[in-house]
């Protein structure tokens, strides 16, 4: 049976990785320091005999033996909660990302690292592509987040070279589905939830910037066909949906998915905030034959039932 060891477990994508390598006869251990992740949201596993849960922060090195795949999703991905504690996030995607590859270097395991589109900061290539290098400030309130996951991907790499360690990078464009936290900063969630309640839905900027939205049962798919792939294809590859949408498209469209009676107000952008985001997503087709299948409409509405339920 297949160890996999999944930091970050008990988060938004964490959860729905889990379910999935469970549901394939894996053996999980999750590894979570439950900052945005939650007990609750894997309660579920808690009863089958192959799920772990461990609480521990991967800043700190872990210990374990027979191992045979990481997926390293440990890190705060929502601008609220990762510049709540900026010097913790670096260090979440430094010295967090150094134990987990010290970790499949005693182990000889495979390790995925879920970085993030944020690596091209305001991008100045439309739409992105892996090979674009980006355009990220490196001293702004974003670039604990945004640098942290620039370097460990520079870490993977130095230790694929330098150690033989089998990796594979992701770069995970705007994802948004069930077990989403109410108030984790994120626009689909923020939207939702402030529709639901009757409150108005705010919107930073003129709202024309724009976004690709992900279902999180889409990048699952892709996360694992990535690490399946040949030992010798390390990637980096673009996990996203190639659907630009405004960001005030959007909020139109929950309104009226939703029912609600919300109005739009308009806020000061923030510091940083890109104005485009679209992944080229040519080598997924290319190399792990995936691109999303689920639509907007569809996905909106799984996570608006899900939010029905708890707001």
């Amino acid at each position: 049976m297949k160890r996999v060891l999944v930091t970050g477990g008990a988060g938004f994508i964490g959860t729905h990785l889990c379910r999935r390598l469970l549901n394939e006869g894996c053996h999980v251990i999750c590894l979570d320091n439950l900052f945005t992740g939650s007990e609750q949201n894997i309660a579920l596993f808690r009863s089958n005999p192959d799920f772990e849960f461990v609480l521990h922060d991967i800043v700190n090195p872990y210990e374990t033996t027979d191992i045979d795949e990481i997926y390293n999703l440990a890190c705060p991905a929502s601008p609220v909660h990762y510049q709540y504690d900026a010097i913790k996030t670096i260090k979440t995607a430094v010295m967090g990302v150094i134990n987990m590859l010290d970790l499949a270097v005693k182990n000889r395991a495979k390790i995925l690292q879920a970085s993030t589109s944020e690596v091209y900061g305001d991008p100045v290539v439309h739409p992105q592509n892996e090979s674009y290098w980006g355009n990220v400030n490196p001293i702004g309130p974003r670039s604990c987040y945004d640098e942290g996951k620039r370097c460990g991907e520079t870490l993977c790499m130095d230790y694929h070279r330098q150690n033989g360690v089998c990796i594979k990078i992701i770069r995970i464009f705007n994802t948004y589905g069930p077990y989403m936290l109410p108030n984790d900063g994120r626009v689909v969630s923020n939207f939702i939830v402030q529709a639901l309640q009757g409150e108005p839905i705010t919107i930073y900027g003129t709202g024309e910037q724009t976004r690709s939205f992900q279902y999180v049962d889409d990048l699952i798919e892709g996360m694992i066909r990535m690490m399946n792939t040949e030992n010798d294809f390390t990637g980096p590859i673009n996990l996203g949906n190639p659907e630009e949408f405004t960001i005030l498209d959007l909020a139109r469209k929950v309104i009226e998915m939703t029912g609600s009676k919300s109005e739009v107000i308009f806020k000061p952008l923030p510091h940083d905030d890109p104005r485009q985001r679209k992944p080229d997503i040519s080598l997924a087709r290319k190399m792990l034959n995936w691109e999303p299948q689920i639509s907007l409409d569809d996905g909106l509405g799984h996570v608006i039932n899900y939010f029905k339920e708890r707001c």
